[in-house]
């Protein structure tokens, strides 16, 4: 018998008593937390812990002859068994490393999926007798108004998962069949990298640490939605997080708390902005200013000026690549003889999945991918080409135990890291057209995203699949 706490004395008694009425013996071994957890999960499943519940609510039904009765006990009960289930389906997607978890009501049953590393997949089927019961304990517990099905509301709760304080972000929304509901997992041990963790090559390392040393300027993440802007700008802020320095921060959530920063959240609704946050953040006598995300001329017009009077400014932009951030800002009313003097670097990222270290294994290339690579490597710049050998390989997965048969585990950033220096700048003052940045970048030897790609297939990091998913996008 396996027992993490083996000093526990009335657990041994119950097994000595378990052992008589039996007629066995038995031996006690030592089981560390992690693999009595393991042990868990491999006999509790999410299919099996929601037919239980599901028994129990059809036991619920019989025995109160009225759905409306079992409506109200599965959502006030301590141990109801919408309770139960709603908890299971948090728990195991927080286990299977979901960002996001969604429950879509269609014509005859109930769909719940996880978002584990960027991709949707289902993972369990209920039946629709149970939807307004779940919605209903969802809402309780991010206290939204439960009678309200007609309009999206959005809301937050905590809950403690194991040994996790987890934060939960909702958002509902009405569809044909009923309220879909959305789910953002907030979890602090998973969210929060360090910048050395970000997954950046040693020359774009080194451009955005030099970038952010300078005592003001603009440093801009763009990107997708999902594509990890929040995660680099909060490791940015760690980074730059010390006890002289005074940082704060507007956004559109507050995704994680970061100790020693001073966080707020805008307020639409009562008119608290990014552009007004922002102008009040001017008077807190702040040394690093992080905005959630340039959304309107507005703000872009506040962000610069900030960064121009002597402030590290980090924010966020939707373009599809680094190089098209400049003649975006100037489209937002931005006067192109400011960005020259404001502008420090742009980072424009994608994640791609990350090959199973335990399942992958070198496969040998068709001549037709080869070709493709090779066309990819000539266009590199020398120090990023210069150890590619000729006889290179890629890698691929099966799918493992490890990966739940994917073949893929974990994220990585792909980036495109382009560096304002003196010759960008002439750029800029002169013709900051796409076309001329881009023959500029390249001249100064920016690697772009689908040939920083390459470089991870290469390294038995991911795949070319991979690579072209994410960079097809743009």
């Amino acid at each position: 018998v396996g027992m993490v706490y083996p000093e526990n004395i009335p657990a041994q008694d119950a097994l000595r008593f378990l052992g008589r009425q039996g007629n066995f013996k038995y031996e006690i071994f030592l089981l560390t937390i992690t693999d009595f957890n393991k042990l868990l999960k491999q006999h509790r499943t999410l299919k099996g812990e929601a037919e239980k519940a599901l028994a129990e609510i059809e036991k619920t039904r019989k025995e109160t002859g009225e759905v409306e009765e079992m409506e109200s006990i599965s959502i006030t009960g301590g141990e109801a068994p919408i309770i139960k289930m709603v908890f299971a389906i948090l728990r195991h997607a927080l286990e299977a490393n979901a960002s996001d978890i969604h429950i879509e009501p269609g014509k005859d049953k109930l769909r719940v999926r996880f978002r584990v590393d960027g991709v949707l997949a289902s993972n369990l089927f209920l039946p629709l007798s149970v939807h307004s019961s779940i919605i209903a304990r969802i809402k309780i517990l991010t206290n939204l108004k439960i009678d309200e099905t007609r309009v999206p509301q959005d809301g937050r709760f905590s809950a403690k998962i194991g040994e996790k304080d987890i934060d939960f972000r909702v958002a509902t929304y009405p569809t044909l069949f009923g309220e879909k509901v959305a789910i953002r997992i907030l979890d602090p041990s998973g969210g929060l990298k360090s910048y050395e963790e970000l997954g950046l090559s040693h020359r774009n390392f080194e451009t955005i640490k030099e970038a952010i040393k300078k005592p003001h300027g603009m440093i801009l993440a763009t990107g997708p939605t999902g594509s990890g802007k929040t995660t680099t700008l909060y490791a940015l802020l760690r980074l730059l997080n010390n006890e002289s320095v005074n940082i704060v921060t507007i956004e559109d959530p507050i995704e994680y708390s970061i100790l020693g920063v001073n966080q707020s959240q805008v307020k639409p609704e009562i008119g608290y902005s990014f552009a007004e946050g922002l102008r009040q953040i001017l008077r807190q006598d702040p040394n690093v200013i992080m905005v959630g995300e340039v959304r309107d001329d507005e703000t872009a017009n506040l962000v610069t000026h900030a960064a121009l009077t002597g402030h590290i400014v980090l924010s966020t932009l939707h373009t599809n690549s680094a190089i098209g951030v400049i003649p975006r800002l100037i489209d937002m009313g931005v006067k192109q003889f400011l960005l020259p003097y404001t502008l420090r670097v742009i980072i424009s990222q994608r994640l791609v999945r990350l090959l199973c270290p335990k399942c992958k294994k070198k496969v040998l290339i068709n001549e037709k991918i080869k070709a493709f690579i090779q066309e990819r490597i000539k266009s590199m710049p020398p120090y990023a080409k210069k150890d590619i050998k000729n006889d290179f390989s890629i890698y691929e997965s099966k799918g493992c135990e490890k990966c739940g048969m994917k073949g893929y585990l974990g994220r990585v950033g792909l980036y495109e890291v382009l560096s304002i220096t003196d010759e960008l700048k002439d750029v800029i003052f002169k013709s900051p057209s796409e076309e001329q940045v881009s023959k500029a970048a390249k001249k100064q030897g920016m690697l772009t995203m689908e040939q920083e790609g390459i470089l991870k297939v290469l390294s038995g990091e991911t795949t070319l699949a991979e690579v072209s998913r994410v960079t097809e996008e743009k």
